[in-house]
């Protein structure tokens, strides 16, 4: 449909519906989603003209001389929340997030993630995702140790298992039909490797939707989690000793007639990988460390990358070593359609938008620079270590480093999201390390 046919659906819903509540969604720079309410009355206005609001109380927004803002939202994400009341309900809109002027806001994720979509699309390339996410359920009490609360998880279960101390099962059906309640199809969902953790794929759509989908999918996860009594943590590692979460992104660009262009066959393709797909798997290797800081944007997100189970640690590839940066899925006979690579570093504390901008930045710059697969790696992490490949950063601290050195991040984010991030990461590193031993930092970060 086109914009004008999805407003008047949107309109035309608000009233058959009995919409009394319009909330217009958007995140700040670090993926956190804000909102604010409007009347229905209000709501073909916001569409012509926008709704204001004051940027400045927003991370990452606008400074206090400059914080007036605009709220455009985007007729086409339109949903009805179905955990609210039907009668006198409430729906969602992501918005666009302009100036005065009428100018997409530097600051506004979203923006940021269109123009890397535009650029890659006006080049021929439109990126496809399908994100899983990790997280974990604990109850809403939590034991004392040390001064600390320690999450308290709700079973022992491990990796796809199907027994009676799967305590999470009602919660897992109930987040499936609200996320498909909202048009955003789950693909499957299951409980994880460590006790109390759960995942949830969804279904391919195009990188802005995607991430829309990732946002509404954590609110929901939250919102399910709270009906029954629990709490959602997207922390990577909120238990030691047990493996942290991911936010995995299979991705494949398509031409626009609907071709899949990861897909080869015969000589010169890699596990049916095309040299496009190739090339856009060493950019991701060559840029991986520079745009660390936006998929694993907190210190906890390093406790989780470290050489002690199916995490990476290397910026490798590989067809069937869980431990590689970028792994391969293995081919199914019949199915180019779906032939992808799956990005294995995020975890699901990073702003999906900015992330999948940086991703496919990094992977069309390795298209644009016609760069060279490296050799696939099945090596262990005491061999990858003298191999000379490429060492993803081993603490927050690394990752500013390497970011704030990277025109490619500059250039995919703009100055105003790039200097935001370095500043705080850099603040919030600096604040961690004066609360932390020496020891600590050498043996758990250094030590490998």
């Amino acid at each position: 449909m086109t914009n004008e046919q999805n407003i008047d659906f949107v309109l035309r819903s608000v009233e058959e519906r009995d919409i009394r509540f319009v909330r217009l969604w958007f995140t700040d720079v670090l993926g956190n989603l804000k909102s604010f309410a409007i009347s229905p009355e209000d709501l073909e206005e916001a569409f012509e003209e926008g709704i204001g609001f004051d940027g400045s109380a927003v991370d990452g927004f606008a400074a206090l001389e400059e914080s007036d803002m605009l709220a455009f939202p985007d007729a086409s994400t339109f949903q009805v929340l179905p955990w609210r009341p039907t009668e006198s309900g409430v729906a969602r809109i992501f918005c666009n997030i302009r100036t005065p002027q009428g100018e997409p806001f530097a600051g506004d994720p979203r923006a940021c993630l269109y123009r890397a979509f535009r650029a890659a699309d006006k080049a021929g390339y439109v990126l496809n995702v399908s994100p899983e996410l990790e997280f974990f359920y604990f109850k809403e009490d939590t034991t004392v140790s040390a001064g600390s609360a320690v999450p308290v998880p709700l079973d022992n279960a491990g990796y796809f298992d199907l027994t009676p101390e799967d305590s999470a099962r009602d919660l897992r059906r109930d987040l499936t039909l609200a996320l498909e309640q909202m048009s955003i199809p789950v693909e499957y969902s299951y409980h994880a490797a460590a006790p109390s953790q759960n995942g949830v794929s969804l279904r391919y759509s195009e990188a802005v939707t995607c991430a829309d989908n990732i946002m509404t999918a954590r609110l929901v996860i939250k919102q399910t989690a709270r009906s029954h009594n629990m709490f959602a943590s997207f922390m990577p590692k909120p238990l030691s000793g047990v493996a942290g979460s991911a936010m995995f992104l299979s991705q494949s660009l398509f031409d626009h007639d609907g071709n899949n262009l990861f897909w080869a066959e015969g000589k010169g393709s890699v596990h049916h990988l095309s040299k496009v797909a190739q090339s856009y798997i060493a950019g991701l290797l060559k840029y991986a460390p520079e745009f660390a800081l936006v998929t694993n944007p907190t210190v906890n997100s390093y406790k989780r990358l470290v050489p002690n189970g199916e995490v990476p640690c290397y910026a490798t590839w590989g067809s069937k070593n869980r431990s590689a940066f970028v792994r391969v899925p293995t081919y199914k006979p019949g199915k180019q359609l779906s032939r992808r690579i799956e990005l294995r570093g995020p975890d699901p504390t990073c702003n999906p938008y900015l992330t999948m901008a940086v991703a496919l930045a990094a992977g069309m710059r390795g298209i644009e620079e016609g760069l060279e697969i490296p050799a696939e790696s099945s090596a262990t992490f005491d061999e990858l270590a003298t191999s000379g490949a490429t060492r993803l950063p081993r603490d927050l601290g690394e990752a500013v480093e390497a970011f704030e050195g990277s025109e490619l991040m500059r250039e995919t984010l703009g100055d105003h999201i790039f200097e935001y991030l370095l500043r705080e990461k850099r603040d919030e590193w600096a604040e961690y390390s004066q609360t932390v031993t020496d020891w600590e930092l050498r043996h758990y970060y250094g030590g490998f």
